[in-house]
């Protein structure tokens, strides 16, 4: 991969991507992608619609298999703690029928967190997400800002080494974009590791330190936020940050 900052480049390798491929219907949809995520990083991933993105993060997650590679987990093939280790939060919020406070209580429940604990944990994460004088509403007449706060608590409820992000401000209007950055934040500054697809250039710049560029399935180009958005050395990347369309699948 190209210069990372260095602040992320002397973390050790959180999680690995070696040679992944993924295919559906005939056709390789992710080809030969090999990415490194480091422990405390900022990690985006952007490309054009169609890119990979959205496959990249759910192999990853290892919501799906892959066709070829693999994935590592600090170095290992990830195991069930490995995989409790991490969290994901949808761009559409998946809600179970039950109130804002019953969400959270699944999620604690499905850690081992019961009795008082569990009660301490849900007021924190209510707290934390403002969704405090909410907490008896059922959960999917929230509106769409309420709902990705609430589906970005729950991930972070079992305080994940991990947090995958796709897309998750993409429909909600500035102040509710502010809210979930800010919680994206404060998750980070506790040391969750962050990775998030995000098409928004100027959310890139506040949010992640390097870029994971895909095109076609594959990576085209790596680097800190700066380089890749301001001065691409890919002709996808460049293309891409210029507004235009490119369609060569070689990189």
């Amino acid at each position: 991969m190209d210069m990372i900052p260095a602040q992320v480049a002397t973390s050790a390798a959180l999680l690995e991507a070696r040679n992944l491929s993924f295919e559906a219907g005939g056709k390789r949809l992710i080809d030969g992608v090999s990415l490194t995520i480091r422990e405390g990083s900022r990690t985006l991933i952007m490309g054009a619609n169609g890119a990979g993105k959205s496959l990249i993060l759910r192999l990853l997650h290892g919501l799906l298999p892959p066709s070829a590679g693999q994935v590592l987990w600090r170095g290992a093939t990830p195991d069930h703690t490995a995989r409790r280790a991490q969290s994901m939060v949808f761009q559409r919020p998946v809600m179970l029928r039950r109130s804002v406070l019953a969400n959270l209580n699944f999620a604690l429940s499905m850690h081992g967190i019961r009795g008082a604990q569990r009660a301490t944990e849900a007021g924190r994460a209510l707290d934390m997400a403002g969704l405090t004088d909410l907490a008896r509403h059922p959960a999917r007449v929230l509106s769409g800002g309420e709902q990705q706060r609430l589906a970005l608590a729950r991930a972070l409820i079992g305080q994940p080494h991990l947090l995958f992000l796709d897309e998750p401000t993409s429909s909600l209007d500035p102040a509710s974009t502010q809210m979930i950055e800010s919680l994206i934040d404060a998750a980070h500054a506790r040391g969750v590791t962050i990775v998030m697809v995000t098409h928004d250039m100027g959310q890139a710049r506040r949010m992640g330190d390097e870029v994971i560029f895909l095109h076609a399935g594959q990576v085209a180009e790596t680097g800190p936020i700066d380089q890749v958005l301001s001065h691409s050395r890919s002709e996808a990347a460049r293309a891409w940050t210029e507004g235009r369309l490119y369609t060569n699948s070689t990189l």
